[in-house]
């Protein structure tokens, strides 16, 4: 359950630094999303998103890639202080 810190990176606002803390769903999604760099402790900021809200551009590790918004609903954050 998300407390006042921590929630789902779809949830996070843009350009708000975040670490995440978990990665849930099937196997082949957490293997997907752990080869794309986003493993636990990586910061993250959501950079873009798209005009209908749907997929959204993150920025990992010093590149951009698109996640849908399901995919990043999968990935618990919590707040950089």
């Amino acid at each position: 359950m998300a407390t006042a810190t921590t929630m789902t990176l779809d949830q996070l606002a843009r350009d708000q630094p975040a670490v995440i803390v978990r990665i849930e769903g099937d196997r082949a999604l957490r293997r997907r999303l752990l080869d794309m760099g986003l493993i636990t402790g990586e910061t993250v900021i959501v950079s873009g998103v798209a005009p209908l809200g749907d997929p959204l551009e993150v920025t990992v590790k010093g590149y951009r890639l698109s996640l849908r918004k399901a995919d990043a609903r999968s990935i618990q954050v919590e707040l950089k202080q």
